[in-house]
């Protein structure tokens, strides 16, 4: 069964084509990170007008790919959401045309729940359920407790800002461009992750919850506390907020492990990419007696074969687009 995925949830453009949820026939991506490198963030509007210049083109090129035609194609998957309303409506509604005119199911999927089924392409005969699964991106940042493709159960959250947001938000600051998480973990690199104490996030209830607006803080305070700031010294601010950004993420999944232990750990997001956190998890591994996955870093990105792969899965569990609004509240937010 061929599925063709969409996803345009938030400023990257993506369409692929997968086979029976596993075999990925073609993925093809468009980048806005030059357009919006100077906002130090994404401009809604923006992009929301590249999603529209650009998906038909790339439904052609992932086609051609594949040497498929659209006749070829069996299911439409495209994200209904979360993300930004403005993008989520190009690629969904571009969907429905499509849906429509072929004459075939159509399935609205979480943009969650697809960076969950990741690994699962690229470790299919290796991960099993239950297990835990960490979504670490811009706009989210989760751990949950996987019971199966579709089923999961929220275990932390952040309280405010996600961590990706952070690290876009301390690039913003010292005009280092965007995104900020690549360039971070590289400047980061040159500097001592030990030098500079950040504080971690406290809450007076007993919660495995993640905050970074505290960090986010105490980052900025600390640069204004110096009067001439030097390279060096900016590489070491930029080593130890990265350090306690994932000290943060790393206490929360010890807790949580240790409370219950599941043997496996899987990992989602942009921020999945990171070098330090893929370096550094090697001693959680040891220390709790776990085994993680990471999807190769071009597939944590947001891209349309993550939606084409679960929605394979959404489609054998009858998850199909009947005409109800899934841009209302209820649908935008909920994991199936």
């Amino acid at each position: 069964m061929l599925v063709l995925g969409i996803e345009s949830s938030c400023d990257e453009t993506g369409i692929a084509i997968v086979e029976d949820g596993k075999k990925i026939l073609s993925n093809s991506i468009e980048f806005q990170d030059e357009i919006h490198k100077d906002f130090g963030g994404v401009v809604p509007e923006f992009a929301a007008r590249h999603h529209a210049e650009k998906i038909g083109y790339l439904l052609d090129l992932s086609l051609k790919k594949a040497n498929l035609s659209l006749k070829d194609i069996d299911i439409i998957a495209a994200t209904n959401g979360p993300g930004l309303i403005g993008s989520l409506l190009v690629g969904y509604l571009f969907a429905r045309g499509l849906s429509y005119g072929l004459k075939i199911p159509l399935i609205p999927v979480n943009h969650i729940l697809a960076h969950l089924y990741m690994a699962n392409m690229i470790f299919p005969n290796e991960i099993e359920y239950p297990h835990y699964a960490v979504l670490l991106s811009g706009g989210h940042t989760f751990i949950l407790k996987a019971k199966n493709y579709l089923d999961f159960e929220i275990l932390a959250k952040t309280r405010d800002d996600a961590i990706g947001e952070a690290f876009d938000k301390i690039a913003h600051y010292f005009n280092l461009g965007y995104p900020g998480g690549k360039i971070i973990d590289d400047i980061a690199l040159k500097g001592n992750a030990k030098k500079i104490i950040f504080p971690m996030p406290n809450f007076k209830e007993k919660t495995n919850d993640f905050s970074y607006s505290g960090l986010k803080t105490a980052v900025l305070n600390h640069i204004k506390s110096i009067d001439d700031i030097k390279e060096a010294e900016i590489n070491d601010i930029l080593a130890s907020f990265q350090k306690r950004a994932f000290d943060i993420i790393f206490r929360s999944l010890k807790n949580i492990v240790r409370s219950e232990h599941l043997g496996q750990v899987i990992f989602g997001g942009g921020v999945a990419a990171n070098n330090y956190l893929r370096r550094n998890i090697k001693g959680i591994e040891e220390e709790l007696n776990i085994k993680t996955y990471f999807p190769p870093k071009k597939y944590c990105t947001d891209n349309g074969v993550m939606i084409a792969g679960i929605g394979y899965h959404l489609f054998k569990a009858g998850k199909i687009f009947e005409g109800e609004d899934v841009f209302s509240r209820a649908d935008y937010r909920k994991l199936y």
